[in-house]
């Protein structure tokens, strides 16, 4: 891990988040991880050169890695309540502007804090389809409320099959250790809340939305429906088109960071250079 990253910890309403900053005097990114993982997840970023060239956030959502579990899980465990515990960590530590990268449960979070964080640079979603209100399925490969995603309740067998699903062969021991970690009343109450309509209708928001958007996501990603994600209007898509990986998977920025990271890099340029 980036031994010069700062631990944060971070006090709000939702409970302690613990982040770590580089705190470089740089234009910021800020990363947001998925359903059941932690902030490790994006140490091949932190580590590349984006983490030379960035002040970098990662961090660990209420629930997730090393933040407490939240306060009320009612509240925060909805996509626009996590939306809300972020936009309030920010907040406290003094950013008011920022490109956010968001994967999976992460882009979800990230296109509800579109109306939420006033100071949203740039956005780059992977392995998020923005879905309608009441059309997840659609988004989806297969329909996530009905798998692992959505159980508060993990066996051995289910955190493994869950693991080599968000994340692909070989599955790093510490993803495992936080699916294991992660609060389950989490997994449940998300998609409880989604099902009941909670938050953005997130493709009329990304459809309507001026910030340039990145999409890059892994060609053989098992478990978001790519072509749905192509057929989404958005208003400023970045170099025009939907970016696929060959032969990677849910997690790119791990299993492809080289390839990955350089298109990041790309994008930010272009971000921060306007």
């Amino acid at each position: 891990m980036n031994t010069t990253n700062h631990i944060l910890e971070v006090s709000t309403s939702h409970g302690k988040i613990v982040a770590e900053d580089n705190e470089r005097d740089a234009p910021i990114l800020v990363l947001i991880h998925g359903n059941s993982s932690c902030r490790r997840v994006f140490d091949r970023q932190s580590e590349s050169e984006l983490g030379r060239t960035y002040r970098l956030i990662t961090f660990d959502l209420p629930g997730h890695g090393e933040s407490d579990d939240a306060i009320e899980p009612e509240r925060t465990y909805t996509r626009p309540g996590l939306a809300d515990a972020v936009v309030e960590m920010l907040a406290k530590i003094d950013v008011s502007e920022a490109a956010l990268l968001g994967w999976s449960l992460g882009g979800h979070i990230a296109i509800e804090m579109l109306g939420k964080f006033g100071g949203v640079q740039g956005l780059i979603l992977t392995g998020t389809p923005p879905v309608r209100s009441g059309g997840m399925a659609e988004g989806f490969r297969r329909p996530p409320h009905a798998g692992l995603a959505a159980r508060q309740d993990l066996s051995a067998a289910d955190i493994d099959l869950f693991a080599q699903m968000m994340f692909g062969e070989p599955v790093e021991p510490f993803l495992r250790e936080a699916i294991g970690r992660a609060d389950g009343r989490c997994r449940r109450l998300l998609f409880e809340a989604a099902r009941a309509g909670a938050g953005v209708d997130q493709r009329e928001a990304i459809e309507s939305s001026p910030i340039p958007v990145a999409v890059i996501n892994g060609g053989a990603d098992p478990l978001v429906n790519l072509d749905y994600i192509s057929s989404v209007d958005y208003t400023n898509l970045w170099e025009r088109k939907c970016h696929r990986l060959d032969g990677v998977g849910h997690a790119p920025f791990w299993h492809a960071a080289d390839q990955y990271n350089a298109m990041l890099g790309r994008f930010l340029q272009t971000v921060f250079s306007e």
